[in-house]
C-alpha cells in the first residue's frame, strides 16, 4: 500500500512465498486506503516494457489483473461457480466474481459479477481478503480478424479481493446469466467437500475460504413471559430467523437510545397485537451461535436478552400484526406441552419458566 495505508499483501512468487516464510496474511478495510486508483477488467498489458525473472528467468510481457470475489455461506453450504471449459479443460469451481472495470468499485465488481454468475442479487462487506499470485503462463491473445487466437507466454501478476458476501435466505436456485461467459454452472456445495478436495476448486479458493471469519454480532432484545394459569403466551418463529419453526417468548431488539420496557411494549403490540404493561426483571439470558442470519449473513451472533414479567388484557385475542418479520404466528401454549416435549421452544422459554418467581 501507499505510506499511511494498513494494507499488507499475500505475496508469492514461483508458487512460494517471498523469503520462503509463511504467507502472510491479513483483512483490511474496503475504503480504508482510499485514493485514486485506475482498475481494469480482465487481462491488460502494462506498458511499452518487458520484465525478467528476479530469479534469472526470461524476459516475458508482463500482464496484471485484478479481480474481486465473495465467499458467501448458507449454513453448511458455499455458493461456486463452475469454470468453463475453454478456460480450463476438466472440472474446476471457483468463488464469484471476476475483473474490475475501469474507476469501479471492487465491491460494485462483486455485486455485477455474483448476479452475472448466479443470479443472485448479494450483500458485500467492508472487509477483504487479499491475495498475490504471479507466475508464467499462457494467455489467449486475440489476433486480428481472421487469424486464430495464439498462447503466448506471459508474466502474469494476478491480484484478487475476497470479500464476504451474503444472499437473502429466500433467494431462488443460483443459475448462471451470463451468455458465453468464463462460468457454465452455480450452485450451493457442501463447504467440507471444498476443504477436503471432493470438489475441485484452485488452492487459492480454499484459502480464502480457511481464512473467512463469521461476522461478529451482538444484539441486546427484550422478552415478556406472559402467563395465565397453565399456558404461557409464545409467538413462533418464522422462516427469516435463525431457528425458524420453534417457539420463543414474544419481543424483539432494543433500538439505538431506546428504554427497554418501550422496546418491549412495541414488540409485543408488534408481534401479539396486545397492549402490554411492562412488569419485575425476571433476568438475563444470553446465546452464542454462528450461522444464517434472516438477511442470509453467516454471522457469529451474540444475544443477550432482558426479560421481564407482563401482563396483557385478559380478554383480548393475540394476533401477528407485522408482516414478513421473524414471527409469523402467535398462541397460548400449555406449559405441560413445553415440559414434555410436544413443543419445541428456544432456551429463553425455559429460562424464563425457571427465572419467574
Amino acid at each position: 500500500g501507499y505510506p499511511g495505508c494498513p494494507v499488507r499483501m499475500r505475496a508469492r512468487e514461483g508458487g512460494r512465498t517471498r523469503g520462503g516464510g509463511q504467507p502472510r496474511l491479513c483483512v483490511v478495510r474496503a475504503r480504508t486506503c482510499a485514493r485514486p486508483v485506475a482498475y481494469s477488467r480482465g487481462v491488460h498489458d502494462v506498458p511499452s516494457e518487458s520484465v525478467g525473472d528476479p530469479a534469472g528467468g526470461p524476459d516475458l510481457p508482463r500482464r496484471t489483473r485484478v479481480a474481486a470475489y465473495a465467499v458467501i455461506l448458507r449454513d453448511e453450504d458455499i455458493l461456486l461457480s463452475r469454470l468453463a471449459p475453454y478456460l480450463v479443460p476438466h472440472e474446476q469451481w471457483t468463488l464469484p466474481g471476476g475483473g474490475i472495470d475501469f474507476g469501479e468499485d471492487p465491491r460494485d465488481a462483486v455485486v455485477r459479477e455474483v448476479h452475472e454468475e448466479t443470479g443472485l442479487h448479494v450483500g458485500i462487506g467492508d472487509r477483504a481478503w487479499i491475495d498475490s499470485a504471479r507466475r508464467y503462463a499462457s494467455v489467449s491473445a486475440a489476433e486480428p480478424e481472421g487469424s486464430e487466437a495464439t498462447d503466448s507466454p506471459t508474466d502474469m501478476h494476478s491480484v484478487r479481493m475476497v470479500f464476504e458476501g451474503w444472499a437473502p435466505v429466500d433467494s431462488p436456485e443460483p443459475r448462471v446469466v451470463e451468455q458465453d461467459g468464463s462460468t457454465v454452472d452455480a450452485r450451493w456445495v457442501p463447504i467440507a467437500a471444498v476443504l477436503d478436495g471432493s470438489v475441485p476448486v484452485a488452492s487459492w479458493v480454499r484459502n480464502a475460504v480457511e481464512e473467512h471469519v463469521a461476522t461478529q454480532v451482538q444484539r441486546l432484545s427484550v422478552r415478556g413471559l406472559v402467563r395465565r394459569p397453565g399456558e404461557v403466551l409464545l409467538v413462533r418463529l418464522s422462516r427469516y430467523a435463525v431457528e425458524s419453526g420453534r417457539w420463543t417468548l414474544p419481543g424483539g431488539g432494543v433500538d439505538h437510545g431506546e428504554r427497554p420496557a418501550d422496546a418491549l411494549v412495541r414488540e409485543m403490540q408488534e408481534e401479539t397485537g396486545l397492549v402490554a404493561e411492562v412488569g419485575a426483571l425476571l433476568g438475563v439470558h444470553d446465546l452464542h451461535l454462528t450461522g444464517t442470519a434472516p438477511n442470509g449473513r453467516h454471522e457469529d451472533f451474540h444475544a443477550v436478552d432482558l426479560v421481564f414479567a407482563v401482563t396483557v388484557p385478559t380478554e383480548a385475542a393475540p394476533t401477528v400484526l407485522e408482516t414478513g418479520g421473524t414471527t409469523d404466528d402467535v398462541t397460548w401454549v400449555p406449559v405441560s406441552d413445553i415440559d414434555s416435549g410436544a413443543v419445541q421452544v428456544t432456551d429463553v422459554v425455559r429460562f424464563a419458566l425457571t427465572s419467574a418467581p
